[in-house]
């Protein structure tokens, strides 16, 4: 069994190695028992339900709420030359009816689905007819009112047990408590005799920081400045990404932002860029991280506070991927407490403007009671809330809270890109009659630059089409038309559209209710978890990490010796038994860096300073923070101060 996974591993993804935990949990499923990875950011989850789906003979299910990386998993699936397909709800009735048809006669290994699309009965019972082999919940914490992403869409998930009882489950996510693991295990109804692999959320070559700043983007020039290598700074605000990239530029760091709002190709680009090194740093909203396997990022920076520590544990983690030395840094201002505090309250508006927004939103969507049931509407935001003069932010948390008590499914859809499918024989596309000037010009562009049309839906540009025929973005949109109204191939353009999907038909307002586990309970839950966020960034006397394994269910969790708090407590120790021992060892320090105006390497220090090299580590930081020496491209300098 062993040769088996190795060689599919290596065949496939051209890996000779797992990582830990890959394989027992590949093993699990293969023995047939429902499984549940607990795997932090970055340990590889993909790997444990694709090796296995090679080896099976038949299709995996995998669910997942994230149609991006759904998309992305595919395409990259496609890449190694392994068949997939994909439903999510946004698709058009043509898209699903090829990539069924794709689904029946192509042999495919992995199917992808959004947990949305398992409220169909129709689509449910046609799963049937295919020999479904593993099912596969990403993104499992999902599925707990305890979690901190909660989708009552997961719900639906239980359905595929009586429908397909004898595959067995393997529910993955990189951050939970133990009451979430117990929940994920209950909710999915999982056989006796299941298995439970957890990683430690341990992280032991990333230093966490934690630096209470007023000026926070001083702070953040000053450390991007003494740490080399690729960066990320999480914002919580779309317009402050804008301003603190381009204050990173005036500062000669090369940077970009990134937030959900940007188009595809702005996203794509400044992404690839960033990837290749071509940009040090980006300045991002948390919409940027997922999927994005990037194993040098060397730091960090968190400008804002998230509101729990899952959310921190997983956007900090995406530093030190190739378990190289790496920073997670926090930066606190006082009044970020209250503003976490704030968004608690902010998160659960009255009863009474909840069912009133319930109301509005039927109204907006012309849903009459009694109708709607497992309708699927496009829903422009911005627009109902200028129609009936709403505050956006309590909308959004109004229209979460009806999600979460089932009256409504809210689908916060990104950016959906134009593709193209051609629905003719080749023959025909030689025997065009039309009198559209810029067909064949139009026509020749996309089948050079766009292979497999006549298969599949294909994704394409209009600003690299325009490009390659000289005409204007507006031509080419609609010339794509017009070949579309000549059925020679079908278009959908690029849109950005929500959804509003009715598992219930609409009800009268006045049986409109939102329990308490819904509003109370979460209320608390959320509040526990900003209180424990507040904990980590402002309690300076334990260990953060500590703290932060701990908070996920490692009680037995020893201190990292090495965040800030550990190496400020070393320094009040062995000050107090030797006061002049650190001075002298300090202006050793700076005396041979002085020495060396050309820099010199932390192995030589090291080796230099044998006798105490467990201590220098903890010196140059010390050094480096009070910006006594600099540390650039691998080599420590000293400044003149």
């Amino acid at each position: 069994m062993s040769d088996i996974l190795t060689l599919t591993l290596k065949k496939y993804w051209g890996f000779d190695f797992f990582r830990p935990l890959q394989k027992d949990i590949i093993k699990s499923v293969l023995d047939g028992h429902d499984t549940l990875g607990l795997m932090p950011t970055g340990g590889g989850k993909s790997i444990t339900f694709q090796v296995p789906g090679m080896i099976l003979e038949g299709l995996t299910l995998v669910i997942t709420p994230l149609i991006s990386l759904m998309k992305d998993q595919v395409d990259n699936l496609k890449r190694h030359n392994i068949r997939a397909v994909y439903f999510h709800a946004g698709m058009t009735n043509r898209e699903a009816t090829t990539a069924w048809d794709k689904l029946i006669n192509s042999k495919c290994k992995f199917l992808y689905v959004s947990p949305e699309r398992l409220s169909s009965e129709r689509f449910c019972n046609e799963l049937k007819s295919l020999n479904i082999r593993l099912i596969v919940i990403d993104e499992a914490h999902c599925i707990s009112q305890w979690g901190y992403d909660f989708r009552p869409s997961y719900l639906n998930i239980k359905k595929i047990r009586k429908i397909i009882p004898n595959a067995p489950f393997l529910a993955l996510t990189a951050t939970a408590t133990s009451e979430v693991v117990t929940d994920i295990c209950s909710k999915l109804n999982f056989k006796d005799g299941y298995k439970f692999f957890k990683k430690s959320f341990s992280r032991p070559n990333i230093q966490y920081i934690v630096r209470p700043t007023e000026s926070k983007l001083n702070q953040i020039v000053h450390i991007l400045n003494r740490v080399s290598g690729s960066a990320i700074v999480y914002v919580r605000s779309r317009k402050r990404t804008k301003e603190i990239a381009e204050q990173l530029i005036i500062q000669g760091i090369s940077a970009a932002n990134y937030h959900a709002g940007l188009s595809f190709e702005d996203k794509q680009m400044r992404q690839d860029s960033w990837k290749k090194g071509e940009i040090r740093v980006i300045v991002a909203t948390n919409a940027f991280g997922m999927g994005i396997d990037k194993p040098d990022v060397r730091i960090v920076i968190h400008h804002d506070l998230p509101p729990s520590l899952e959310e921190y544990y997983q956007e900090a983690g995406r530093a030190g991927r190739d378990e190289k030395h790496s920073y997670a840094v926090l930066l606190p201002a006082e009044n970020d407490k209250s503003l976490l505090r704030k968004r608690v309250t902010e998160s659960f508006p009255p009863r009474e403007v909840i069912t009133k927004i319930y109301d509005f939103l039927s109204n907006f969507l012309c849903v009459y009671e009694g109708e709607g049931y497992n309708k699927l509407y496009e829903f422009n935001f911005e627009r109902f809330c200028n129609t009936f003069k709403l505050n956006p932010t309590q909308t959004m948390h109004a229209l979460k809270l009806l999600t979460a008590a089932q009256y409504i499914e809210y689908i916060e859809e990104a950016e959906v890109r134009s593709r193209v499918m051609i629905v003719c024989d080749k023959e025909d596309l030689y025997n065009i009659k039309t009198s559209h000037r810029n067909i064949d010009t139009v026509l020749q562009a996309i089948l050079r630059l766009y292979p497999g049309l006549f298969a599949d839906y294909v994704y394409i540009n209009e600003v690299e089409i325009a490009s390659r025929t000289k005409l204007s973005e507006q031509d080419v949109y609609d010339t794509l038309l017009e070949l579309t109204r000549n059925g020679i191939l079908h278009y959908i353009p690029r849109k950005r559209t929500p959804y509003i999907f009715y598992p219930t038909a609409r009800e009268d307002s006045k049986y409109i209710i939102i329990p308490k586990s819904i509003y109370e309970d979460r209320k608390r839950i959320i509040s526990n978890r900003v209180e424990s966020m507040i904990d980590y960034a402002y309690n300076s006397h334990n260990c953060r990490v500590k703290r932060m394994l701990e908070y996920f269910g490692e009680s037995d969790a020893d201190e990292c010796e090495k965040c800030d708090v550990c190496l400020s407590q070393k320094q009040i120790k062995r000050k107090n038994n030797n006061p002049d021992s650190d001075t002298n060892l300090i202006t050793q320090l700076l005396d041979y860096i002085k020495s060396k105006p050309n820099g010199v390497q932390h192995r030589i220090i090291t080796h230099y300073f044998g006798s105490r090299s467990n201590e220098i580590s903890e010196m140059l930081q010390f050094l480096c923070d009070e910006k006594y020496i600099t540390f650039k491209d691998g080599f420590f300098y000293y400044n003149n101060k």
